[in-house]
């Protein structure tokens, strides 16, 4: 099993959007490294599910991947912001992983708490500069951040 982390705005797609939909496809994903992650992804790998841009920026809760990845529709779709024109059925450039909620953490794990957390050091998140929407976890600093979310 390998461990991740994809980062979604909370007004975009929160964890409370996955905890009421119980599973979503992780679609619209458009840079080449975090959609070659997500094709290495396989069924039951764990996900920290983190909310950038927000008032409490950091690990919110858990998820896993329920279906392995597949070409994301929205590529396709003209009307949709995710268009690629580029992309074809017969040769799709963009993929997702659909992602099953978990849980959702009693307490958000803090951008600034990671960061003080020298048990973290080298996790990708915190890597100056690091903008990549899913990245993967090493186990160590998985089991760090749910030992930090649940106190």
């Amino acid at each position: 099993m390998k461990y991740w982390l994809m980062k979604s705005e909370p007004d975009v797609f929160s964890i409370d959007d996955l905890e009421r939909k119980g599973v979503e496809p992780w679609n619209g994903v458009r840079n080449y490294q975090a959609r070659n992650f997500m094709r290495e992804m396989k069924l039951g790998d764990q996900i920290l599910f983190y909310h950038s841009n927000a008032d409490e920026i950091g690990v919110v809760g858990l998820m896993q991947v329920s279906a392995e990845a597949y070409p994301d529709p929205t590529q396709f779709d003209a009307k949709s912001e995710y268009f690629d024109p580029k992309s074809t059925q017969e040769n799709p450039r963009w993929s997702l992983v659909d992602v099953r909620f978990q849980e959702k953490f009693p307490q958000v794990v803090t951008l600034e708490r990671l960061k003080n957390t020298s048990d973290l050091d080298g996790l990708l998140l915190l890597r100056k500069g690091s903008r990549l929407s899913v990245i993967p976890v090493e186990a160590a600093h998985f089991k760090k951040i749910l030992k930090l979310a649940k106190g």
